[in-house]
């Protein structure tokens, strides 16, 4: 399922009625919201680590088996905000920044994570609904890969059991693309 997205306006974001300049959680929301509105979002494909970026950083893939749900203290909670903010975080880092990929991805985690805290959920049980599907992804075979995923984190992870299966997988699917 792929969503496209309309380039968002530039606007300043409403205020919050307090001094924004200040840590708040209505305004980590809406600068969440404001990031969400510039991506593009597909769900169509096997994604190692549960979530990836295209080459150009434009479209975010969340693999096809993660759930956009998950309850939290009764409440459905969506997920996809949440990781496309990391990726969104760790691929501006990795490029405007030349940070490697581990530093990159700790300050996304981060960023995660207070976004998940801003929201009133639980950032332990919202960790421990990923980390289960981090192990069940790893566990599965790759078969579809989109063809612009940036390899660059598989390859600074020095996970060469997945990157090769990941390169294996694009290699078969540029060669049906040819026929």
């Amino acid at each position: 399922m792929s969503r496209k997205r309309k380039p968002a306006k530039r606007s300043r974001p409403r205020s919050t009625g307090r001094n924004d300049t200040l840590v708040s959680a209505d305004m980590l929301t809406h600068a969440v919201g404001a990031i969400t509105r510039r991506i593009r979002l597909d769900r169509t494909y096997d994604i190692p680590y549960l979530a990836g970026y295209s080459r150009n950083g434009r479209t975010i893939y969340i693999d096809r088996h993660i759930p956009q749900t998950f309850v939290s203290r009764g409440k459905r909670i969506n997920v996809d905000h949440f990781l496309i903010l990391h990726e969104a975080v760790e691929k501006a880092l990795l490029v405007r920044l030349g940070l490697v990929y581990q530093h990159a991805h700790q300050i996304a985690l981060r960023a995660e994570e207070a976004a998940v805290r801003a929201k009133r959920v639980s950032w332990r049980e919202y960790d421990r609904f990923m980390q289960r599907f981090i192990k069940e992804v790893g566990d599965e075979r790759l078969t579809r890969i989109p063809l612009d995923l940036d390899i660059k984190p598989y390859r600074d992870e020095h996970d060469t059991q997945v990157l090769t299966a990941m390169q294996n997988t694009m290699r078969r699917e540029r060669a049906r693309r040819r026929r």
